[in-house]
């Protein structure tokens, strides 16, 4: 299937590039979410004639994504969780609890930006999460959680 991505998409293509994707990748995610359209020669013209528009609305999420990065340099977050004596928690602590304790501490952070490499975490101590705000701007931020017995 040919698509023309209107925004970066990491690991596949940069704005206006035409690009070949499986049919279900690009119908059930690239198209739905905006960041693709078919590529008939119709949908070509329009996005040749819509270009500019597409730019600088790149440019501008680009630009939110890298003050968003510059406000979480060096932040740290701390999460208390129900743990064992010896530091194993009850359950686990997840990308929904990281990116609720980012925003209660200032920080706009949605829970799919939030990428926990090594899944969720299950021990009290300290932890560096990325926060992927934009195809090529990521964050690290400091998780510190701490247990409380039940």
């Amino acid at each position: 299937m040919q698509l023309i991505l209107l925004q970066s998409v990491q690991n596949l293509g940069q704005l206006g590039d035409k690009v070949d994707v499986k049919p279900g990748y690009g119908r059930n995610y690239l198209v739905p979410q905006g960041k693709a359209t078919p590529a008939t020669a119709a949908n070509l013209a329009d996005f040749e004639a819509r270009r500019a528009e597409y730019e600088a609305k790149a440019k501008a999420q680009h630009a939110d994504a890298e003050s968003r990065q510059a406000k979480l340099e060096g932040a740290e977050v701390t999460i208390r969780a129900n743990a064992s004596t010896e530091g194993k928690l009850y359950g686990s602590v997840t990308t929904r609890d990281v990116a609720e304790a980012l925003t209660k501490a200032g920080y706009a952070v949605e829970k799919s930006e939030v990428i926990m490499g090594e899944g969720a975490i299950r021990h009290t101590g300290t932890y560096e999460v990325v926060i992927h705000l934009h195809a090529d701007v990521e964050s690290t931020v400091s998780v510190i959680v701490e247990g409380e017995l039940a």
